[in-house]
């Protein structure tokens, strides 16, 4: 058993209790602290696998209700788009692929952070457009939350009914990817058998923590703490990438 494996397992559970109360998903603040421990392809993999669990949780947790126009329109287009991005992501290569994902989410938690009101207009062309966006980067860099999290909030959703929508949504898109990625090779059995059934019960408890957690931190002051999570995790990756190659 490689000697990082319960701090991984650890920092799972923080990731998935973070992605339910900023709403965006685990994967956010997931993939790149998973990047510290194994190579893009296989955050890549372990990622998608794990977040299939995580958005059953929520989808069992959160029984307030799911839109189901949103589902129908922004996960269509999530569920095509992520295809290409996941069959891209096995041609591409590591260092490209992963300075790529660190600097996306670089700048999106940047926007996010400088611009805390910002809202794309809720009609079926932003769903859409925020649909695509987001699987497609889903597939090719293992997180497209910050996306789907900007489309969905034009619609003002209560809190429970958002982050049932975004795990239906999300669950079409990582189902999709998992198995591109597994078919790909991203994963290797040992490493499915080794982590991802405690990284199931992960995903239910970091889920049902998260709920519990939502009645006493203000979403507001907490999403600045996710987002500067995110652009330093990003940031160390980036930095470990570049000088790896330096």
């Amino acid at each position: 058993m490689p000697e990082y494996y319960f701090l991984f397992l650890f920092l799972a559970f923080l990731a998935e209790i973070i992605g339910t109360i900023s709403g965006f998903g685990s994967s956010i603040v997931f993939v790149p602290l998973a990047a510290q421990f194994f190579s893009i392809q296989e955050v890549l993999g372990i990622t998608a696998v794990f977040h299939v669990f995580s958005n059953l949780s929520k989808l069992w947790l959160f029984k307030t209700g799911i839109d189901k126009k949103i589902v129908l329109v922004l996960g269509s287009a999530a569920v095509v788009s992520v295809s290409l991005g996941a069959l891209l992501a096995s041609w591409l290569p590591p260092m490209a692929t992963t300075i790529f994902m660190s600097v996306s989410l670089m700048v999106l938690a940047i926007f996010l952070i400088l611009k805390p009101n910002f809202q794309w207009r809720s009609s079926n062309k932003h769903l859409l457009v925020g649909g695509t966006l987001s699987g497609f980067l889903a597939g090719a860099t293992g997180t497209g939350g910050a996306i789907r999290g900007l489309t969905m909030m034009a619609f003002n959703l209560e809190k429970g009914v958002f982050i049932a929508t975004s795990a239906a949504v999300d669950l079409g898109v990582d189902f999709t990817r998992a198995v591109i990625y597994l078919l790909n090779g991203f994963a290797s059995t040992h490493q499915l058998l080794l982590y991802v059934p405690p990284l199931a019960i992960i995903s239910f408890i970091g889920s049902y923590t998260g709920k519990r957690l939502l009645g006493y931190f203000s979403q507001k002051t907490f999403r600045y703490v996710v987002l500067g999570v995110i652009i330093v995790s990003a940031a160390i990756e980036l930095i470990k990438v570049i000088h790896h190659y330096s």
